[in-house]
């Protein structure tokens, strides 16, 4: 099973037990951050978020059945008060948990059910190049999205196409997508920017992100960038867990050179996952 899978299994065996994403990543035997990274990329969801709609999704399927103890059910489905838990409840429903037990119904609701593996890894993923990469200023276009809700990247780089070639201190024609401040709720800062000589005169509204020296596994890929995913997925659930390595906490890299079309996606593509010595 791979890291997603056993989070899943664990997750669902669990949903009772006061979990928090140690327990699970340990369970999967890897670091929580890689854990975090891997699910969002196989999944599209936040594991937290996830679990914890899980467990809010049983809670409701028991209150609909009649359960006659709203606080038993709260403690069950690990809050520690009646007001915890109807607060998370009406969050995620938009309901109080008496309402539902009334209503004796959960098809008004959006459940949550077991999550069911949909999305499919690339099988051709090459072993890696090792490379060191020397301290790098970026600077571009950021926004903080979460996993779930990614739809407005493409718009970040449409903006940097713009200025692309006219930034003041520019290096060279390669563009870089940087991920980092991922926390393990799913939310995490996307960059779409390029490297600079320094952050003078640079546009107001642009982002600026130094980029430590780092070791970095470099996956160079010739396909459509739409299956970009894909090869995430295939890094966090294939290679990092076989090849023993571990992430380190530096900004994940997307470089594309300038052979890459922005307007084709076409061009090939390198991912720079970065490692602990």
């Amino acid at each position: 099973m791979t890291p997603v899978e056993k989070a899943v299994w664990f997750i669902e065996s669990h949903l009772a037990a006061p979990v928090v994403l140690d327990d699970v990543a340990r369970h999967c035997q890897v670091s929580p951050f890689h854990l975090t990274r891997a699910f969002a990329a196989v999944t599209g969801r936040s594991l937290m978020r996830y679990m914890r709609a899980r467990r809010l999704s049983e809670a409701a399927r028991t209150l609909a059945d009649g359960a006659p103890d709203i606080l038993q059910v709260a403690l069950e489905a690990g809050y520690g008060s009646h007001e915890a838990f109807s607060r998370a409840f009406r969050d995620q429903f938009s309901l109080t948990p008496e309402a539902v037990r009334n209503q004796s119904d959960v098809n008004p609701l959006s459940l949550v059910e077991p999550i069911t593996m949909t999305l499919t890894l690339v099988d051709d993923l090459a072993s890696p190049r090792i490379e060191v990469g020397a301290p790098m200023l970026l600077a571009g276009h950021v926004e903080r999205f979460h996993c779930e809700a990614i739809a407005g990247l493409p718009a970040l780089w449409e903006r940097l196409n713009a200025h692309m070639g006219s930034i003041d201190g520019q290096i060279g024609k390669v563009a870089y997508g940087a991920c980092f401040n991922t926390d393990d709720a799913g939310n995490f800062d996307y960059m779409a920017g390029v490297a600079v000589a320094d952050f003078d005169d640079l546009p107001a509204e642009f982002g600026r992100l130094r980029v430590p020296a780092s070791t970095y596994a470099v996956f160079a890929r010739g396909d459509h960038i739409a299956g970009i995913r894909g090869v995430f997925a295939a890094i966090w659930e294939r290679w990092l867990p076989e090849s023993g390595r571990e992430v380190a906490d530096a900004p994940v890299l997307e470089r594309y050179g300038a052979e890459f079309n922005p307007m084709t996606g076409l061009g090939g593509y390198e991912i720079w996952i970065p490692l602990k010595a």
